[in-house]
């Protein structure tokens, strides 16, 4: 079935201004100010002037449910795909948590393959742990062999991680990149950084040593402590990336992390937002000190391109390439992140609150009139 959005505010993410957008096959076939066909029948959504977006694409989810960190009744729920397309998410990676046991890449697989037919879906192997686990014996085979896995999760700094060697490290990211090689693929390690002092120090030195390997490294939280988002901030700098969390801890609000980091001459292009929704998130009261568990949002990318927006650290346009162009650009999601033809028609119809009104993922229309759940 053809579709066409009429009198559409495009932001593609750059803004475009009124335009029809003609939707063919699940693509983006035209983007004009006047789109008319003939003898031929289609649908009509009239977005009455508001705005409208790439679909969002969120590189970090515990699709399967994050948490068990104070026991099983901990667990997180599943992600399901409305909670997700409500944001106007319409790609997704998903991936494992601290536990590698009971939430293991079977039920990742199966539930990423679930998400995949209202919207896109894709999973990173392996978990916190090195070696890392995987579903056919070895990292390589799982990117090469099975269609959903892109990359491999692994976390560093942090003490309940596994402690890898930059021997072992880099012998991990060159098999990524065999993988990537062979598939197209982008074939990235995702890195969970956590605060222990030894920060991002292997990943530096594997950079110096192998510059290559850089396009295959992916680190993410990395606004969760002053000193880390100082080391991080270099390290894009040097044409590294750098992952803010919206949905889990940091030292300031992301929105802020942002601006900081363009302060300090950080390209935005280098920059993106992820949820890590449903993923466990403790909070320590500063006060009381007490310890309270509980589960991310996936709402919290949506949330920070508004502030970024409303507090004027940057405009519209440039604000949401940290969840459209940017992810995709690293992802290698050639169709995904742009309103182009030749795209996939994954967009967001937003009232000027950037409250989503409608979201279509495949060039099917998801959610329609939908109530914020701020």
């Amino acid at each position: 079935m053809l579709t066409i959005i009429r009198n559409a505010n495009v932001f593609a993410p750059e803004p475009l201004g009124l335009q029809d957008i003609l939707i063919a096959g699940g693509r983006i076939e035209q983007i004009a100010p006047a789109v008319t066909l003939s003898g031929v029948a289609y649908e009509e959504f009239d977005a009455a002037g508001q705005i409208v977006t790439p679909g969002f694409i969120d590189k970090h989810v515990h699709v399967t449910g994050g948490g068990g960190e104070f026991g099983f009744a901990s667990y997180a729920e599943p992600v399901r795909a409305e909670e997700l397309l409500g944001f106007g998410t319409t790609t997704v990676v998903g991936l494992l948590g601290t536990d590698g046991v009971l939430k293991d890449l079977h039920g990742l697989y199966a539930r990423v393959k679930a998400l995949d037919v209202p919207m896109t879906a894709y999973m990173l192997t392996g978990s916190y742990a090195y070696p890392p686990k995987t579903l056919t014996g070895s990292v390589d085979r799982d990117i090469v062999l099975i269609d959903k896995v892109i990359g491999c999760k692994l976390a560093m700094s942090d003490d309940r991680g596994s402690f890898p060697t930059e021997a072992e490290t880099a012998r991990l990211l060159t098999q990524i990149r065999r993988g990537a090689m062979v598939t197209g693929k982008c074939g990235i390690l995702h890195i969970h950084l956590g605060v222990l002092d030894t920060y991002i120090d292997i990943i530096e030195s594997i950079v110096r040593r192998m510059p290559k390997l850089l396009p295959h490294i992916s680190l993410t939280h990395c606004a969760r402590d002053r000193e880390l988002f100082i080391r991080c901030m270099d390290y894009a700098r040097t044409g590294g990336n750098l992952d803010i969390t919206t949905g889990g801890s940091r030292f300031t609000e992301p929105y802020l992390a942002v601006a900081i980091a363009l302060e300090n001459e950080v390209p935005l292009d280098r920059i993106t937002f992820s949820t890590d929704g449903h993923g466990g998130i403790r909070h320590i009261d500063p006060i009381t000190g007490e310890e309270t568990y509980g589960t991310g949002p996936v709402g919290g990318n949506l949330a920070e391109i508004r502030n970024l927006v409303d507090n004027g650290v940057l405009p519209l346009g440039q604000a949401l390439r940290l969840v459209t162009s940017t992810p995709a650009r690293e992802l290698k999601l050639m169709r995904k992140g742009r309103l182009v033809p030749g795209c996939d028609a994954d967009l967001v119809v937003f009232d000027s609150a950037l409250r989503p009104l409608a979201v279509f993922a495949k060039g099917a229309k998801v959610v329609n009139n939908f109530v914020d759940m701020d």
